[in-house]
């Protein structure tokens, strides 16, 4: 059996292109990707605010549409990919992200996973696969759903490098979360780590290559996938083993990756390699020897985590989760808005960012649109840092529509439409 390998590189904004060229070839991923398939590049949203190292950066994004391009990809058989949640709008996020600048300067199809997509019963996906699940048979005992379009499709998940108050980290494995799951995701919180590891099973199966690329150049650290603290660290990382490559991000930030409990789980089942020292590292062996030593999700919890954390694995479990699985499920999603989006992100997100915002990859992010590269990269990110246009006042007014639609998308009243629906023309 062939070792696992993950590269690394270290980039800046003056060669970005170039590196992410290098760096999915040093990865082989031309072994993995067939071209005669549609590949997804499965976009990561953490936020749909802008906030350094929480979501897919447009470099990461264009790096690898450009290394494809090429590499002789068809580009009519490349798309973007979302997924949506009843707190996250990928809409908007994919503009303050700036992702989808990137996708419409290629030309590019956009797939929003929940917009005329058909979802088919896991079961008629995997087939027997589905026995062997290590949670998910016993959260959604009627079966879940998962997009047809994924099956035969490469997916390229474009995760960066952060920790998470679920998981400790979250990486390539994390970022089919959104995709694969349907609705009712939070009933797989209190077995998160189980949950990764059966999507990982399920795209395995399913896909025709699967593939990861992480950017580090922005990386989070604290009670991610949100309230972070932003450092600039300038490293890329490629694998088509998604254990692998989590578990090097993982080392990277300071922790032990088999002692996470998902990373462990896959590398046991032979899902992928979780231990470093059996990992293959190709490009910069010592950009992959860093210790960031970052403190973890843990230590510095905000109210919402630490009530999150009560809820699922702590004292109030027992009196509260229940509601999470019923028709009240929607207070949740609206206490996570009204403490994300309408006190966190206006009353401390500029303070947390301003340092990164002034470096070079805040300038190349302020004035990504006005930039033109060349095959490298940028020649120049600009003379100012970094503008927020959504903090304090604006951002507030903004999180109150997100709360309108977060309670709106909510799938418990989207099932009960369903259900009135299929009611009236059933009569």
């Amino acid at each position: 059996m062939s070792k696992s390998k993950v590269a690394i590189l270290r980039t800046t904004p003056r060669t970005v292109f170039e590196d992410y060229h290098r760096l999915l070839n040093l990865a082989d991923y031309q072994d993995v990707v067939a071209k005669d398939a549609d590949t997804g590049l499965k976009i990561n949203i953490s936020w749909h605010f802008f906030f350094p190292g929480s979501s897919t950066t447009p470099w990461q994004l264009d790096g690898v549409i450009r290394a494809m391009k090429k590499d002789g990809y068809d580009p009519n058989l490349i798309h973007g990919c979302h997924n949506r949640t009843v707190v996250i709008d990928a809409h908007l996020g994919e503009r303050e992200n700036k992702q989808v600048h990137v996708t419409d300067a290629h030309g590019l199809r956009n797939v929003h996973l929940y917009e005329g997509e058909e979802w088919i019963h896991v079961r008629d996906a995997v087939g027997d696969l589905a026995d062997k699940f290590t949670c998910l048979n016993e959260v959604y005992p009627k079966g879940f759903h998962i997009p047809k379009r994924f099956i035969g499709e490469n997916i390229i998940h474009l995760p960066t490098v952060k920790t998470h108050i679920f998981t400790t980290t979250t990486g390539a494995m994390k970022n089919a979360f959104g995709g694969l799951l349907n609705e009712h995701r939070h009933w797989t919180h209190p077995v998160i780590h189980e949950t990764l590891v059966d999507l990982l099973m399920i795209q395995k199966k399913i896909h025709r290559g699967v593939f990861a690329v992480m950017d580090g150049t922005f990386a989070g650290d604290g009670p991610g996938p949100r309230c972070m603290i932003p450092h600039e660290k300038n490293v890329i990382l490629a694998s088509s083993d998604q254990v692998a490559i989590d578990a090097v991000a993982a080392k990277l930030m300071g922790m032990d990756p088999l002692s996470i409990k998902f990373i462990k789980m896959a590398h046991d089942m032979g899902l992928g390699c979780g231990d470093p020292r059996e990992i293959e590292i190709v490009g910069d062996p010592d950009a992959a020897s860093e210790n960031w030593n970052f403190v973890g999700p843990f230590k510095k919890m905000t109210f919402a985590s630490r009530m999150q954390h009560k809820i699922y694995w702590g004292p109030l479990k027992k009196p509260i989760e229940w509601s999470l699985k019923t028709v009240l499920a929607p207070w949740a999603y609206m206490a996570s808005v009204i403490y994300h989006d309408s006190f966190w992100y206006p009353m401390k997100a500029k303070a947390m960012m301003r340092k990164v915002l002034d470096g070079q990859w805040g300038r190349l992010f302020r004035n990504w649109e006005k930039l033109t590269p060349d095959e490298r990269g940028f020649t120049t990110v600009g003379d100012e840092p970094a503008e927020l246009k959504r903090t304090g006042f604006k951002a507030f007014i903004k999180s109150l529509g997100i709360l309108g639609t977060c309670f709106k998308e909510a799938p418990e009243f989207h099932a009960r439409r369903r259900r009135s629906t299929q009611s009236r023309q059933s009569s």
